[in-house]
């Protein structure tokens, strides 16, 4: 997570429903939370990061198939996760005040050797 001028970075990790992965957002969010809420403008960029399933690759289990997509394009959808992770942010408190002071939002979807997501906040220009 990256909060103001200061940078951190914490990892969480997919539970398998909305209310599951809230509570992995706020438990890995709360030791980074700063010593006070930003009070304006917020930048959040999201980075997502899948698992590819087997089917991506060929027989050996290492190769990717020619076929297989770069970008996730598979449920959940982007716009969900992004929700999931602000509304859990917003509960938590101490990042903002409200979800709604968002007023740049980056969302990336993409394969990985292991899932979790990336969150980043900073104060926006």
């Amino acid at each position: 997570m990256k909060v103001g001028g200061g940078k951190y970075s914490a990892r969480v990790f997919d539970t398998g429903t909305a209310e599951g992965w809230k509570s992995a957002v706020a438990f890995n969010a709360r030791p980074h939370t700063p010593a006070a809420p930003i009070a304006g403008p917020v930048r959040v960029k999201l980075a997502f990061v899948f698992k590819r399933p087997k089917s991506h690759f060929r027989s050996n289990g290492v190769e990717l198939r020619p076929e297989a997509p770069a970008k996730h394009t598979a449920r959940p959808d982007a716009d969900n996760l992004a929700k999931a992770v602000l509304d859990a942010l917003t509960q938590l408190g101490g990042f903002w005040k409200d979800d709604s002071q968002v007023a740049v939002l980056a969302i990336y979807k993409d394969y990985g050797n292991q899932a979790g997501a990336f969150v980043e906040i900073k104060e926006a220009a």
